[in-house]
């Protein structure tokens, strides 16, 4: 079959969306025949990258979240600004995004050995697993390659496709649900919190004048809150960064899922997992390492196949920043 792999969205219930792939499927060692080394290009590179600067993990694991959610796993997010409409980068949502300088690395060694092959979406998957895998010394999940990139990349598409760091509950679980994403899913993906820092702008309204009644959220730790005010000026400092997991954010591991039952998760849509009683359970769960090593990866295997381009409307581009 040939095309785009869509999301045919078939209405289970009120939340409840199946996602069905109509293009080409991804497979495993797509580019055994036609870059033998490929794979092993981008891990090589990655690793030393990450090595040098451990930062990197959290970094490349976010911006392919990024992509996915808009337009699908199609490289979208690495694209510059051509021509009057801003790209998926010039979002608000996305100003803070770092990995693109490392993803260009990797696309050029590529590249060297094998011109025009493959893919940045591709190399974009296998770089996020092999930078959180390099702690490990083993690939965390399997990734499927044969994605093409895509030739579109709008910030007004952003709002309304990428869950907020103010997100409720209802509104991250209907925002899954379109990727065709569970409630499973949304708990085990935000245990990507347990890597990399955030700027305070994310969750300084939880620090201060919340609400008429509260002046510090009170989903938060109270001793945590006066913590964060200590690090993050009011009105936040754009330059100012915090941890996500507090002293433990360069680990990937379930301590993030230990920190929300203590109620120091950063975000409000980190706090709002406890608000439901299947996702407070899964949040219990996930304190298990196995299980949630398991479910992480088959929930990035599910996210790295969202509306794959796979056949003629999708490219393989020569640089990650533009189109052909």
């Amino acid at each position: 079959m040939k095309g785009i792999c869509l999301l045919f969205l078939v209405t289970v219930s009120v939340f409840g969306l199946i996602g069905e792939c109509s293009g080409d499927a991804l497979k495993n060692n797509f580019y055994k025949k036609s870059c033998r080394n490929a794979e092993k290009i981008v891990k090589n590179v990655t690793e030393t990258l990450t090595a040098a600067e451990p930062d990197v993990a959290a970094d490349l694991l976010r911006l392919h979240y990024h992509d996915c959610f808009v337009r699908g796993c199609d490289a979208s997010i690495l694209l510059d600004t051509a021509g009057a409409d801003p790209s998926e980068k010039k979002a608000r949502p996305n100003l803070s995004l770092q990995g693109f300088d490392a993803i260009d690395t990797i696309k050029s060694e590529v590249e060297a050995a094998c011109p025009e092959i493959v893919s940045c979406a591709d190399i974009l998957a296998l770089a996020a697993r092999d930078a959180v895998s390099f702690q490990f010394n083993k690939s965390m999940w399997d990734v499927f390659t044969g994605r093409k990139d895509g030739r579109v990349s709008l910030s007004s598409e952003v709002t309304g496709n990428l869950p907020s760091p103010f997100s409720n509950f209802t509104t991250l679980q209907q925002l899954f649900a379109l990727k065709g994403l569970t409630v499973k899913d949304l708990v085990a993906l935000s245990g990507a919190h347990t890597i990399g820092v955030s700027h305070c702008g994310a969750f300084g309204r939880r620090l201060a004048n919340f609400s008429v009644n509260n002046d510090i959220d009170p989903s938060l730790d109270a001793a945590y809150a006066q913590t964060l005010r200590s690090q993050c000026s009011n009105p936040p400092d754009p330059a100012t960064t915090v941890e996500m997991d507090p002293q433990n954010s360069l680990n990937f591991d379930t301590n993030y899922f230990l920190i929300l039952t203590q109620k120091k998760g950063l975000f409000q849509s980190d706090a709002a997992l406890l608000t439901n009683s299947a996702s407070a359970k899964l949040v219990k769960q996930f304190q298990r390492q196995k299980d949630f090593f398991t479910q992480f990866a088959n929930s990035m295997k599910k996210m790295g196949a969202i509306q794959v381009l796979t056949g003629s409307p999708g490219e393989i581009r020569k640089q990650c920043r533009v189109v052909n």
